[in-house]
């Protein structure tokens, strides 16, 4: 997988003076069905997240409040985006690498994956990854 499948989604945005509104629905928004959502909160400040990758696990990344970083690395070559909108999503298919960094104050990093919680879904070190990557 390279990094070229990685890609934004804009979600709708319904706005309001009262607050704006934005939502998702699966096959309409999310390309693919839904089956685990979590959320990463109360980052301490220099700390990130993830620095891993799925074997068979695609995940939408969107930032709900503040902003953070995304490094993705398909082993090759290494990007970086920032997401800071409630309506902007990031699209992760699986096989690559990802590390969520410089996270906001009460920043909130909300996650869906197509995929429950698997343990055996993880590449946790990187030289592995690489290897699986070009092998792959």
């Amino acid at each position: 997988m390279t990094l070229e499948a990685v890609r934004f989604i804009d979600l709708p945005k319904i706005p309001d003076d009262r607050g704006n509104l934005s939502f998702f629905q699966n096959d309409e928004h999310i390309p693919f069905k839904i089956q685990r959502a979590y959320w990463i909160y109360d980052v301490p400040g220099g700390e990130h997240r993830g620095g891993h990758a799925y074997t068979d696990l695609q995940e939408v990344i969107i930032a709900l409040s503040g902003s953070f970083d995304v490094v993705i690395d398909d082993g090759f070559e290494k990007k970086e985006v920032t997401l800071n909108r409630s309506y902007n999503a990031l699209y992760v298919p699986k096989m690559i690498w990802r590390r969520l960094e410089n996270f906001s104050t009460n920043s909130l990093a909300f996650i869906v994956t197509d995929k429950l919680y698997d343990e055996e879904q993880y590449i946790r070190n990187y030289e592995q990854y690489k290897a699986m990557n070009v092998n792959g």
